[in-house]
């Protein structure tokens, strides 16, 4: 019997050693199994906090992108705004220069008239029995004095009244074609016409500046004025040549600092390059 026993228990032992070892390495195995579930916990916490900092950055850049786009943006409506005033008081001090330019040759108008006045009248007087008349005969047409007639169409223009002031300059023409101011009327009569938005009529009248007044003080102003015209007709080529012409050959004109804004504002360079001082 108690040998019996004793083989019972040598049995009972030797079937649960090894269900003990299998269990032991089952816990193990749970063990490190929960330790990578912990660290793929981690990792995945880390990751989404990874990537919610990506996302604010991104979001960050985005919005400084956009508001960087905006102030681009602003800023070249700032610098086409600018421009476009520039370009607009150009304008306003090349008709203030204009009209300076018209009252100095209405004063050498004047005193050469006066001038020319006295010398006829003292010739006539050397010249003239003792009671004879001096006075001065009017041109043919009963004209009035081109100092008069020049001043009115001037102030008739300067008042908008462009029809009144067309006659007026072309009168003057007729009468004074071969005056100091006689380019000065023709170039009117281009700007009134250009006014008017008759720009092929106006590329034709300052042509006539060009041609017959090369050496006006108009000259500069009428290429100009003609290189808009054709701008307003859409021949933007030829436009372009013709400011380049005047900013070669007036280069320290205003009309040529005009013409240089006009250029940049097509894109397109003036092709004019000042000549090297010379040693």
């Amino acid at each position: 019997m108690t040998r019996k026993i004793a083989f019972l228990l040598l049995g009972i032992a030797l079937y649960t050693t090894p269900a003990l070892g299998v269990s032991k390495e089952m816990i193990q195995l749970q063990t490190q199994v929960q330790a990578l579930q912990d660290q793929m916990s981690r990792m995945q916490q880390s990751f989404d906090e990874r990537m919610g900092i990506m996302r604010n950055l991104i979001e960050q850049s985005t919005d400084n992108m956009n508001k960087t786009t905006a102030a681009v943006n602003e800023l070249q409506k700032t610098l086409q705004q600018q421009n476009s005033d520039s370009g607009a008081r150009l304008d306003q001090l090349s008709a203030q220069i204009q009209a300076l330019h018209d009252s100095l040759d209405e004063m050498k108008s004047r005193l050469a008239a006066i001038n020319k006045q006295l010398t006829d009248a003292s010739s006539q007087g050397q010249n003239l029995p003792p009671g004879a008349s001096t006075t001065a005969t009017q041109p043919a047409g009963q004209a009035p004095p081109p100092d008069v007639l020049y001043n009115n169409a001037l102030r008739d223009y300067n008042a908008a009244k462009y029809q009144l002031a067309m006659q007026e300059f072309a009168d003057y023409l007729k009468y004074y074609g071969n005056t100091d101011l006689a380019g000065n009327a023709q170039f009117y009569i281009g700007e009134i016409d250009y006014r008017q938005q008759n720009f092929e009529q106006a590329i034709k009248d300052y042509d006539v500046v060009l041609q017959q007044y090369a050496g006006g003080n108009k000259a500069a102003a009428a290429q100009l004025k003609k290189g808009y015209a054709l701008l307003e007709l859409g021949q933007k080529k030829e436009g372009i040549q013709e400011l380049n012409n005047l900013v070669a050959r007036y280069p320290r004109s205003v009309e040529a600092t005009q013409a240089k804004d006009r250029l940049r504002q097509l894109g397109a360079a003036s092709t004019h390059k000042p000549s090297p001082a010379r040693r």
